[in-house]
């Protein structure tokens, strides 16, 4: 009897359902994630490209609001996700004796944690929109959260370093010690969804990187580029990621 045909041990129904929560859970973290650094930076970009102050004061106003909401948004959404992710390495753990999912965790977090920094230096140069709109003190105002905020940022990141260091460090010594395993033969269609989902998140993180490189002023696209960009982003991560 081939293995696929073969009944699935006990708990594997449970731990497929525990995956699918914890896909659903990333899923959004990712689109929580990739939509704030997509509106954000188009949003500055605009207002940066705007003629008047009468013009620039709305887009300055739309940054502090997509900034506001992305902070909790992606630590709501990542928390859960993060939950989820430990529940199903746990039970995997109590049913096969062996982790399958999550070696890939030190990279991911890695990852997150620079999207994190990006959103957060965004965030940083709203004051300075407000200033071109001559809202001079809202901006200063904002300067000074700032500020006290990025001090904060900084002694959180360091802290993050040295947790994360911990963690990678313990990652890798329990996969040199498993040998290698071939993966949970019990999840079938695991790596067509990787590559699907895959070729969906590069996508969006190449229009993402594109706005980033733009708002750098490393070139200066159109603005229908920008747009474009923009939709390519919230489309690749929003609506065909299923």
């Amino acid at each position: 009897m081939l293995l696929t045909e073969m009944a699935p041990p006990p708990g594997a129904q449970e731990l497929a359902g525990l995956r699918a929560r914890a896909r659903s859970a990333r899923r959004g973290a990712l689109v929580a994630l990739t939509a704030s650094i997509a509106l954000l930076t188009t949003a500055q970009l605009l207002a940066d490209r705007a003629a008047t102050r009468e013009q620039t004061l709305p887009l300055a106003v739309l940054s502090l609001a997509v900034f506001a909401a992305a902070l909790p948004a992606m630590a709501i959404t990542q928390y859960v996700w993060g939950s989820r992710a430990r529940r199903v390495r746990e039970r995997e753990h109590e049913l096969y004796a062996a982790v399958f999912s999550g070696r890939a965790r030190p990279l991911a977090r890695l990852a997150v944690a620079g999207c994190w920094a990006v959103t957060l230096l965004l965030g940083w140069t709203v004051p300075r929109l407000f200033g071109q709109a001559a809202q001079y003190g809202l901006a200063d105002a904002l300067s000074a959260a700032t500020d006290a905020m990025a001090w904060a940022s900084i002694g959180a990141g360091a802290l993050f370093l040295l947790w994360w260091a911990r963690d990678a460090a313990l990652t890798v010594t329990r996969a040199l010690r498993a040998g290698g395993s071939p993966g949970d033969p019990w999840d079938p269609g695991r790596s067509a969804r990787r590559r699907e989902g895959a070729m969906l998140w590069t996508g969006a993180a190449v229009a993402i990187a594109a706005l980033l490189g733009a708002r750098a002023h490393l070139w200066e696209p159109a603005t229908g580029i920008v747009y474009g960009l923009l939709t390519t982003a919230l489309v690749c991560g929003v609506v065909t990621d299923e």
